[in-house]
């Protein structure tokens, strides 16, 4: 028997969770090797025989323990390409202060040397620029436990079979920042504010008496056509490239009217074009 061989190479910054990360692969079934240097990575695929099944899934962590070559990675990565293999790069990040924090705790040595810890981050997230840019799956684990970070990463790679790119709805309210993770973001504060209405401030975008003042305006159906246009010309050609996963930001001030609403009704528009859709609201319990 055989099946498409797949290979996860295992990046991004110390302390952000590629151990973790490893481990959950291997736990679903990917053969797991630690700090290969990029140059190995075909040779190691070609001995695993990537054609029989069992061993049709690796995964590989690389990292800046043994020095980073970027230009080697990214012609490893070309080569497992090139021959077919399905090859997906997954970054783990987080913020400066979670990493300082996690060191400081943990009392390990980073592996970048520089005169202070903060120094080394900075220098490391230098380095990995390029690579971060590259990606197909990035993961912020800032405030991810282990049990989520296990959660997010079984439904990215407990598949063994090809599938469509997937695409996660996030909205969100700018006066907390900006999600550390989008590929497209659309500001909707265009849109009344359902918050100045006595009546809807306390409900959200979830409610149906919010959902219709939104979605009603004269600015947001052209808006979710133009939105649902766009992005069914964007997908094939992001699938074309190989991207796998597409995540997409909707903000308003607050994330907790307008943003939910389109968001929300955005998801169930691609939904009805076949592509699996997933949507969360970060700050709809914020106050």
């Amino acid at each position: 028997m055989t099946t498409q061989p797949r290979v996860v190479i295992i990046t991004g910054m110390s302390g952000a969770g590629r151990s973790s990360a490893a481990n959950v692969l291997e736990d679903i079934g990917y053969f797991v090797v630690d700090n290969l240097p990029p140059s190995l990575i075909s040779a190691v695929v070609e001995h695993r025989d990537m054609a029989d099944a069992p061993r049709s899934r690796l995964a590989v962590v690389v990292d800046s323990r043994g020095g980073l070559d970027f230009d080697q990675l990214e012609t490893a990565i070309r080569n497992l390409l090139s021959q077919g293999v399905r090859t997906t790069v997954l970054f783990l990040d987080a913020t400066d202060t979670a990493l300082v924090t996690r060191f400081e705790e943990t009392r390990r040595t980073h592996p970048v040397e520089a005169r202070t810890l903060a120094d080394s981050i900075a220098m490391e997230r230098t380095a990995l620029e390029e690579l971060r840019g590259m990606a197909d799956v990035i993961v912020d684990t800032t405030d991810t436990n282990v049990h989520e970070l296990r959660d997010t990463l079984r439904n990215a790679f407990s598949d063994v079979q090809p599938r469509q790119m997937r695409v996660d709805i996030v909205s969100f309210g700018f006066k907390r920042g900006l999600p550390r993770v989008l590929d497209l973001l659309f500001d909707v504060r265009f849109l009344p504010n359902p918050h100045w209405d006595p009546q809807l401030r306390p409900q959200t975008g979830l409610d149906q008496p919010v959902r219709e003042y939104v979605l009603h305006q004269d600015d947001a159906k052209p808006f979710m056509e133009q939105t649902s246009q766009m992005l069914e010309f964007l997908i094939p050609r992001y699938m074309a490239e190989g991207k796998a996963y597409l995540t997409i930001g909707i903000g308003c001030t607050g994330g907790r009217h307008r943003s939910v609403a389109i968001a929300t009704a955005l998801a169930e528009q691609l939904e009805t074009k076949g592509l699996p859709v997933s949507v969360s609201h970060r700050d709809l319990e914020a106050q």
